[in-house]
């Protein structure tokens, strides 16, 4: 397995593209039904299978990501050979990004010394679908890139 299982609730989400996926392997229900009870590490490996094939999708789309801690927001544009990156850090210590309030300071302070905004540039490894899956390992999400290319007109 490349990435990681999909949960339960991801599953049940993509329940019709799953039959979709057993039945590009010409498993139908009931075999599938005979398979988890008779074969559970064959139908555990059909679930792996699937899921990299999802994830390859979502990470091969992967244009923005955004990932937000207390007193950082690391906002990350991909493009085919690597990604750029936004750093916004608060030097208050009151400052917390985790908040409405805390977004809310950072609104108003965006240009205060309490405040340093930083770019940066790297270029992905070998597998870049890996890069991001990455990423989203240690947090971040999936974004429209709007707070990004804010940010990029100022500066």
């Amino acid at each position: 397995m490349k990435y990681a299982r999909l949960t339960k609730e991801q599953l049940e989400e993509l329940h019709p593209e799953f039959v979709r996926f057993l039945a590009s392997q010409q498993i139908d229900k009931t075999e599938w039904d005979i398979l988890k009870y008779e074969k559970p590490e064959v139908a555990e490996q059909e679930l792996d299978v699937f899921s990299d094939l999802i994830w390859d999708n979502v990470l091969e789309k992967a244009e923005w990501l955004e990932h937000y801690s207390k007193n950082h927001i690391f906002l990350f544009k991909m493009n085919k050979e690597g990604m750029e990156s936004i750093v916004i850090h608060a030097h208050n210590s009151h400052a917390d990004f985790l908040t409405e309030g805390g977004l809310q300071w950072l609104n108003e302070n965006i240009f205060s010394d309490d405040v340093q905004l930083t770019r940066g540039k790297k270029d992905f490894g070998e597998d870049r679908n890996l890069d991001i899956f990455n990423l989203i390992e240690q947090g971040a999400i999936l974004s429209d890139g709007i707070l990004y290319q804010q940010l990029e007109d100022m500066f």
